[in-house]
């Protein structure tokens, strides 16, 4: 007995390792052997058991796929891993970035700066621009703060605040129009009227310290603005030329002087507005040589009344050499303007004429030096001139200057010249003139 029992216990084993790989193969088709699973009815070994039952799944939402399982649980770590890298590689805005963003939304704004140490030969100086040095020592011609911005893609704003020792004043504030058709533009609020080439520009982009006395004299010492509408056209002409027409309030002592002016008189017809047509055309001559010649007519009533009327007829004449074809730092501007003023009074007409002619020469890259004459005849008429009583012979006045530019944001002038009017003495004026800008602003027109 004790040999017998070793030797099923053999055969029981050598039975299983058999059976295990049967077991591993698929079930045999109907009618092929019985499963060799159970032990043989020899063997005291218990019959095998049935299969044990699946254990119960402790996540119910779990794929039954392992295998799938496991590529859903590698897929989130995917995207949880990118997203965490795209979190990483993203910069936090910084403040240039948000400047940059306020810089979008917010206007243009620019600052420039004009002061002057004057000395005049006499203690009765003629008056002259409204930014003119008027007094012997300092003067402070004015502080602009020029804003300007595009509204939308059809409109945008700009305008001028001018900060002087006796208050602020407005000297610009209008929109101008982006999309209108046919070659057209418009305007609306209050402008400079594009009168000539001094009219329209400010201080800054004039070439001498003061404003030639023709302006003042017809216009006032702020040139001529009005508050209106004006609409110009680029006529489809094989060259250069633009036609503007403007429609502007006459009143205004320093701004419409031959016309209402400081006068209160109410407008009562729409012909009481001061009406300003002109037509500007440019020639290229060559690559080195421009030509820009301007015709220019300002109408409206004046202060002796309704019925009286002012016209003033302009010409200008701006020559540019400024050599492109080869390198240099060299460029020669001439200018020439002339005011012919015609005013109806109660009892006649009011007849003169006055203009400037010039000539600016850079002869180095930050140096310029420029000379200018100036002319005004009297008033052709029986009675005295009601604006200008004094003016009863034909005044000269010459100019010339020296500037430096340390850059394109500063500049440095020193003026002399000699005013002779013929109903009293001439006498000297020397300027040394400085100008800063700082900020945003925009390209002056040619």
């Amino acid at each position: 007995m004790s040999v017998r029992l070793p030797s099923l216990a053999c055969a029981a084993i050598t039975t299983m390792v058999i059976a295990t790989p049967a077991l591993a193969q698929p079930a045999p088709a109907p009618g092929a052997a019985p499963d060799p699973v159970p032990a043989p009815a020899a063997a005291p070994a218990p019959a095998a058991a049935p299969p044990p039952a699946p254990a119960p799944d402790l996540d119910p939402a779990a794929d039954a796929d392992p295998a799938a399982d496991a590529d859903l649980a590698d897929l989130e770590a995917a995207l949880a891993a990118d997203a965490a890298a795209r979190a990483d590689a993203a910069p936090a805005p910084t403040r240039s970035a948000l400047a940059s963003a306020a810089a979008l939304m917010n206007p243009d704004l620019s600052f420039i700066l004009d002061v002057t140490a004057a000395w005049f030969g006499s203690d009765e100086v003629l008056p002259g621009g409204g930014h003119d040095p008027a007094k012997n020592g300092f003067n402070l011609q004015q502080l602009e703060l020029a804003f300007g911005k595009a509204v939308d893609p059809y409109f945008r704003v700009d305008g001028n605040l001018v900060f002087s020792q006796f208050g602020v004043e407005l000297e610009e504030a209008f929109a101008t129009t982006l999309a209108l058709p046919h070659a057209l533009q418009a305007r609306i609020g209050q402008f400079l009227t594009r009168f000539g080439r001094v009219t329209p520009t400010h201080l800054h982009a004039w070439d001498f310290v003061d404003q030639p006395f023709a302006i003042g004299r017809v216009f006032g010492g702020e040139g001529n603005r009005g508050l209106g509408v004006e609409l110009s056209w680029l006529t489809p002409l094989p060259w250069f030329a633009e036609l503007i027409v403007s429609a502007t309030d006459p009143v205004g002592e320093a701004t419409a002087r031959s016309f209402f002016g400081a006068t209160a008189l109410p407008l009562e017809t729409p012909l009481d507005v001061q009406t300003t047509v002109a037509l500007e055309q440019f020639f290229e001559l060559s690559p080195d040589w421009s030509l820009l010649v301007g015709l220019s007519l300002a109408t409206g009533p004046n202060a002796t009344g309704h019925g009286n009327r002012s016209d003033v007829w302009g010409a200008d004449l701006f020559l540019k050499w400024r050599p492109i074809t080869r390198a240099s730092d060299q460029q020669v501007a001439l200018t020439a303007e002339v005011l012919h003023r015609r005013r109806q009074v109660p009892r006649g007409l009011l007849v003169d004429t006055s203009g400037y002619a010039q000539a600016v020469w850079r002869f180095a890259r930050r140096w310029d030096t420029a000379a200018r004459w100036e002319y005004g005849s009297s008033a052709d008429a029986s009675g005295a001139d009601y604006l200008d009583p004094a003016w009863t012979a034909a005044r000269h006045r010459a100019s010339a200057a020296l500037t430096f530019r340390p850059t394109e944001f500063s500049r440095l002038r020193a003026q002399a010249g000699y005013d002779r009017p013929g109903w009293r003495d001439g006498y000297w004026a020397a300027f040394l003139a400085m100008e800063f800008a700082i900020g945003a602003h925009g390209a002056h027109t040619f």
